[in-house]
């Protein structure tokens, strides 16, 4: 079980929830020592005087600021103690706010909070209130001598104490070189709808453990390798990898596009959640193309139907032309039969 970091409380208006505060994470980090090679012992480090080089004592080291370059307010360790916040061990609720509001570039490091001294039942007042509002709460905290600025949340039947980040010290994107938006970036629409559809293809449900740091694992069987052939102490000769060209080279974003649709999860290595049975024309581009020749087909359909209906019209009308003048011929033949007979 994780060791506890302090006893306190959680106070909102009037009410104080007894609590016990936890480490949330745990470090699983590859760590190296620097050896020295010649003999496999680890180097150590002296702390010197920069400008003479000698060594300097633990009692001669004081802690100072620097107010100007190379200038130096000296405090004593009971100096700093005096201006820092007291620790009075108490999660202070300053108010509470929608939790989509607080963006994932403030969250700093994870706390859990227990239920201290027979304090169950306005715990879990506290957490349920919060699960049902759908809100989180914002306090002050103070945690090895340093005040933070936190987020009190509900995760599950737990409480959870999130350390943020103060607002100066999230560096604004002003400063970055940035395309537009939508329209005025230059992306198309047919881009855009291929974009769309491979982020479909590739969503799936967070699961934390369905990750694994490679790294982590690629160093551990290397180390174990080397203890089982005996060569901890050697440093094998290794070629440098050779770099490989990948996709990102195609400069026509639309072919990349194309590309990678139809991999989908497969490309990512999570296995594809189609069923197979979708059309060639489910894909964003061939269904862009599908679209025009369709729309070309309608507009062949409807040039043949005026060519169809004129030429009807033309069928009708011929009849009636010819009847229209059957009359004349026919007075013109009788004219001239009573003509022969006077001669």
């Amino acid at each position: 079980m994780a060791h506890m970091i302090w006893k306190g409380a959680i106070s909102f208006g009037l009410v104080h929830v007894p609590v016990q505060l936890y480490p949330a994470t745990q470090t699983e980090r590859v760590g190296f020592n620097l050896l020295d090679k010649r003999s496999i012992d680890p180097i150590g480090y002296k702390q010197v005087n920069k400008r003479t080089g000698k060594e300097v004592t633990h009692e001669n080291i004081v802690r100072g600021f620097e107010y100007e370059k190379g200038k130096y307010v000296v405090m004593s360790d009971a100096e700093i103690r005096s201006a820092n916040p007291e620790s009075t061990q108490t999660v202070d609720i300053l108010a509470f706010v929608e939790a989509p509001q607080i963006s994932f570039l403030y969250l700093d490091t994870p706390y859990y909070l227990a239920p201290d001294r027979k304090g169950d039942k306005v715990y879990a007042l506290l957490r349920d209130a919060l699960q049902d509002s759908g809100k989180i709460g914002i306090a002050n905290v103070v945690l090895h001598n340093k005040q933070h600025l936190a987020a009190l949340v509900p995760v599950g039947p737990v409480l959870a104490l999130n350390t943020l980040r103060w607002a100066a010290e999230v560096r604004s994107y002003d400063e970055l070189k940035l395309p537009a938006v939508q329209k005025k970036s230059g992306v198309t629409a047919r881009e855009l709808q291929m974009a769309k559809k491979l982020i479909e293809d590739m969503s799936d449900t967070w699961d934390p453990a369905a990750y694994r740091d490679t790294f982590h694992d690629d160093i551990m069987a290397l180390v174990e390798r080397k203890v089982r052939e005996g060569k901890t102490e050697e440093i094998d000769e290794v070629e440098a990898p050779r770099e490989t060209r990948r996709s990102a080279d195609i400069l026509d974003l639309s072919d990349l596009l194309k590309r990678s649709l139809g991999r989908g999860k497969a490309g990512a290595g999570a296995g594809a959640r189609s069923s197979g049975k979708r059309s060639k024309a489910s894909d964003p581009g061939d269904a862009a193309e599908a679209t025009e020749d369709t729309d070309a087909a309608k507009d062949g359909k409807r040039r043949g139907a005026r060519t169809e209906t004129a030429a009807a019209a033309a069928t009708t009308a011929a009849p009636r032309r010819a009847k229209s003048r059957a009359p004349a011929r026919r007075a013109a033949s009788a004219t001239a039969s009573r003509k022969r007979r006077a001669a």
